[in-house]
């Protein structure tokens, strides 16, 4: 729950979603509309939280159990709730570790506000792996000055941005200084081939691009970017699917295009959520029956166009109701 959204939505994803328990802070409660959660300040509810049990609690969390629900802006107006289970989040850190490689002397930075899912890998990925984590102040991912120096002042390794807030970093003055930036991850938008090409002039980083919605744990394709790649498309390719992830690009009778040609974006895979929160007419229109797949299973439809390039990259071309 962002304390910066309208009461109207805050009202509405807090009667959505029923949760039982509300973390927040003191001055935060003046914000809140009615709700029937119990609700605990971790600013200063500390002599009830220190009277509670120091003993580990049971965990019967099962892979399938729901991780987190993450409210999407819906087209009808009304916000979305996509629910996440423990399996699909879990694979996608997994494959972030495999492939990135985080250790105990990478310093992350968290920047992403936590009602967007890009906030889940930055707080976990860092926690899982023991790298150290470094959280901006509020509303500090639209300062490029301040990132900058923070980025000096805390040694950052490793951070994201969507294309168009790193169009703006890229032009920071300052930005050659940042010698301990190892690897900027971007995605949310697609990724300007110049912009590409104007980040490794500016800077001795590595760059991935990733492409996934909120519904399927994140990110689900990936493309390391390189400083001697020029691409002939305006768009940076979204890559190939990440570990235990399908990506089918099917026509509208679900049979799959050729290369070359534009089809829909359909997910398959352990990332693919649980649909959405109270919505089951949404869920099964978005959420369908996988038919390449011997066991049940279900397929994500995007609304994305993409095509296969004939080295077997996936380029992005836009929104199928556009």
């Amino acid at each position: 729950l962002d304390p910066s959204y309208p009461q109207e939505r805050l009202a509405y994803m807090l009667e959505d979603s029923q949760p039982s328990v509300l973390l927040t802070q003191k001055y935060l409660l003046k914000n809140l509309p009615n709700h029937q959660a119990q609700v605990i300040c971790i600013d200063s509810d500390w002599e009830k939280i220190a009277n509670e049990s120091t003993e580990n609690p049971i965990s019967i969390i099962t892979p399938d159990n729901l991780a987190y629900v993450i409210y999407t802006s819906g087209s009808t107006g009304k916000p979305k709730g996509a629910m996440n289970a423990h399996r699909g989040i879990r694979n996608r850190l997994l494959w972030m570790q495999n492939t990135y490689q985080l250790t105990s002397a990478d310093v992350v930075l968290q920047k992403t506000p936590f009602s967007f899912d890009v906030s889940i890998w930055e707080f976990f990925w860092t926690l899982i792996t023991g790298a150290r984590l470094v959280i901006t102040q509020p509303e500090g991912h639209k300062d490029t000055n301040y990132l900058v120096n923070l980025i000096l002042e805390q040694q950052i390794t490793t951070l994201h941005f969507v294309p168009s807030m790193l169009q703006v970093f890229i032009e920071a003055e300052g930005l050659e200084k940042c010698k301990s930036l190892v690897r900027v991850i971007v995605s949310g938008e697609a990724l300007p081939a110049q912009l590409q090409q104007r980040f490794f002039h500016r800077l001795d980083a590595q760059l991935h691009n990733l492409y996934g919605p909120t519904e399927a744990a994140v990110d689900v394709t990936c493309r390391q970017c390189k400083k001697d790649h020029v691409t002939h498309q305006n768009t940076v390719p979204i890559g190939q699917p990440i570990a235990n992830i399908q990506i089918y690009l099917l026509d509208k009778y679900l049979n799959p295009v050729p290369m070359g040609v534009t089809g829909e974006v359909y997910i398959g895979g352990v990332g693919v959520g649980r649909g959405y929160l109270n919505r089951p007419d949404l869920t099964a229109e978005k959420f369908i029956p996988d038919p390449f797949s011997d066991k049940p299973a279900r397929l994500y439809r995007t609304g994305d166009l993409a095509r296969y390039l004939p080295h077997g990259e996936i380029e992005y071309i836009g929104r199928i109701d556009n």
